[in-house]
């Protein structure tokens, strides 16, 4: 064999590697692109991001360490106390956060649950509960929370001036000046059981988040149902003579 036909076997094998190797990439490149659902029996992750296809954020996943700050109107949200709990957040059309699935500790052996949605660019509106003290007491059950119709960009930066005033009457006399303004978040309904003394109740408060209405029922099985005046007095009691 000549020294031309080995140089030309030689350039032949070559090129027939280079070409294989091509079609084994171009194979696997191919079947990881249709390949769009994967089944798994257990998977252990700290984090997942789920994005809609042009990208936009739509939920996060995550345990505490990873957690997602939020963010409304655009911005993240400060957190004092460092990273949300663990838990899942929910994110709106315009990227801001709107609720979430959240658990975490509540002093020593207490813990919480929280699943609550939120006002565009605002705090929560409703939610269901769970709040156990290190005390074993607890409350849990479905509230309706009345937010102010201004952006909680705009808000926070007063609630931050609130928290700097030293004097007790100062500051309570601006937080009530906030609350006729329709400034501050106040509860309207309350359906569950409450921490003290264990009662199950439906209170129902004025837009100022005054209880006007409350139905209970005692440990006792004592049933009773208010009617509150703006200044929570009773003023109409059945049975009558279960009056506050």
């Amino acid at each position: 064999m000549n020294q031309s036909k080995i140089e030309k076997e030689v350039r032949f094998l070559k090129i027939y590697a280079g070409v294989t190797t091509l079609l084994v990439f171009v194979l696997l490149l191919t079947a990881f692109t249709f390949s769009k659902n994967a089944s798994f029996d257990e998977i252990d992750v700290k984090r997942i991001n789920v994005k809609d296809d042009d990208g936009k954020l739509r939920m996060v996943i995550s345990n505490k360490d990873r957690q997602h700050y939020g963010i409304s109107d655009g911005k993240p949200i400060e957190r004092k106390n460092g990273r949300p709990t663990p838990g899942i957040i929910f994110f709106n059309d315009l990227g801001d956060e709107m609720g979430g699935l959240v658990i975490g500790n509540n002093g020593g052996k207490g813990h919480f649950g929280s699943f609550t949605f939120d006002k565009v660019q605002g705090d929560q509106t409703i939610g269901f509960r769970h709040l156990e003290g290190n005390d074993g007491h607890y409350e849990s059950g479905l509230a309706i929370w009345q937010q102010p119709n201004i952006r909680a960009s705009e808000l926070n930066p007063k609630f931050d001036a609130l928290n700097k005033i030293t004097d007790k009457e100062e500051r309570k006399s601006a937080i009530q000046k906030m609350l006729d303004n329709g400034e501050l978040t106040t509860t309207r309904l309350f359906i569950g059981k409450t921490r003290d003394d264990d009662a199950s109740v439906l209170r129902m408060s004025d837009i100022k988040g005054r209880t006007r209405i409350e139905m209970s029922v005692a440990p006792n099985g004592n049933p009773k149902l208010n009617f509150l005046d703006e200044n929570g007095k009773v003023i109409y009691s059945l049975p009558e003579d279960a009056k506050k």
